[in-house]
């Protein structure tokens, strides 16, 4: 009786968990003008290689608050990502330039060594705002090429460059009153997106439909930024060329990161704002990876196969064993005059002729 109240309890505890788990990012938020947006970061991951690797593995800039865990939604968990919080920081609706970041230390070998390593495998750097990638557009021969992330940097003439200002543009969308129950399918969204009066008073919000980023690799003085906080205003003009590089990373020589944000209101609805990444060009099959989980499937299915054929043979060996012993135990059963108990009430083959020989004597 106690087992059995046990075995309700866990199924009620089953069940109520999976009722309190909660996907983030099902529904769209609307931000009022300054509200703070939080820029996440994902794994460095490679268009070459399947190996990722967390994003602070590299010299890059800390929040001041220290590096933390993002709570990840059930996707992002079967997916392996590692999100974690980052020192970029926007406002809702306000352009900001020329924003000190931080200068990292000095390059240590190692540091070097890795930084080289990671760009010659052509790391991606994976940000995330408001549950979307940000996407970076490159243009070749007229044609344009949609990326998600951006490069740690670059190598040219056997020197390597990396990208330390980003250029970052934020699309909005501005909320309307609308049926959101009706745009989202459920009755849910209403909690997300509280209504105004009828007098349509509610302060205007927006909601983010769009991410993008430009690297550019900018050099800049390492003695006017010394005494520079962490968003402090850099104090001259940054040119954002993507088509120059001047920041070369040397072993022993820190790095200064800069960044600027811009918003720009777009008639992109929030139902939509996925679809440019429904388009993107110039992704590889990594045939590498798709061989390797194949080969490794065929080996366990291998292993499966020659341990269910083992048992199968086992248990049929023993079937036959146990076969053999009850039909010899019949047969010892039927021995001697059990063998011929049913011919007595049987009739001979030739009736007549066994009765003038039983009457002749012979």
């Amino acid at each position: 009786m106690a087992s059995f109240g046990i075995w309700v309890l866990t199924i009620f505890l089953v069940f109520q968990s999976g009722y309190g788990f909660y996907l983030p990012g099902s529904y769209p938020h609307k931000y009022k003008v300054g509200d703070p947006l939080s820029v996440k970061v994902n794994s460095l991951t490679s268009i070459d290689t399947e190996m990722p690797f967390g994003y602070y593995s590299l010299p890059f800039c800390k929040p001041a608050e220290g590096v933390k865990d993002s709570a990840e939604n059930l996707g992002e968990l079967l997916m392996g990502d590692r999100i974690e919080n980052s020192p970029y920081r926007f406002k809702m609706y306000t352009n900001e330039t020329l924003i000190f970041l931080c200068q990292s230390g000095k390059l240590s070998a190692d540091e070097f060594k890795l930084l080289k390593e990671r760009i010659d495998e052509m790391y991606q750097v994976n940000l995330i705002l408001d549950n979307l990638p940000a996407i970076r557009y490159t243009v070749k021969e007229g044609f344009v090429s949609r990326w998600t992330g951006y490069p740690i940097g670059v190598k040219f003439q056997d020197m390597y460059y990396v990208f330390n200002h980003l250029k970052f543009k934020v699309l909005v969308h501005k909320y309307e009153e609308t049926n959101v129950a009706r745009v989202m399918g459920t009755g849910d969204a209403v909690d997300v997106f509280p209504s105004g009066g009828k007098g349509g008073s509610d302060v205007p919000g927006y909601m983010v439909v769009g991410f993008e980023v430009i690297p550019c690799s900018v050099m800049h003085n390492g003695n006017v930024v010394k005494d520079l906080k962490m968003y402090d205003k850099y104090p001259s003009e940054i040119k954002c060329d993507t088509t120059t590089v001047t920041v070369p990373i040397k072993e022993g020589e820190p790095i200064v990161f800069t960044y600027e944000v811009a918003f720009e209101e777009s008639d992109i609805k929030w139902p939509s704002r996925w679809d440019a990444y429904l388009k993107m060009e110039g992704s590889k099959v990594h045939w590498f990876s798709i061989l390797n989980s194949l080969m490794v499937i065929t080996f366990l299915a291998g292993i499966v196969l020659v341990i269910f054929l083992r048992t199968v043979r086992r248990d049929l060996t023993r079937y036959e064993e146990l076969d053999k012993e009850a039909q010899a135990q019949m047969n010892e059963e039927l021995s001697g005059w059990k063998l011929v108990v049913g011919d007595v009430f049987r009739a001979p083959s030739h009736p007549a002729l066994l009765c003038i020989m039983v009457g002749d004597g012979v």
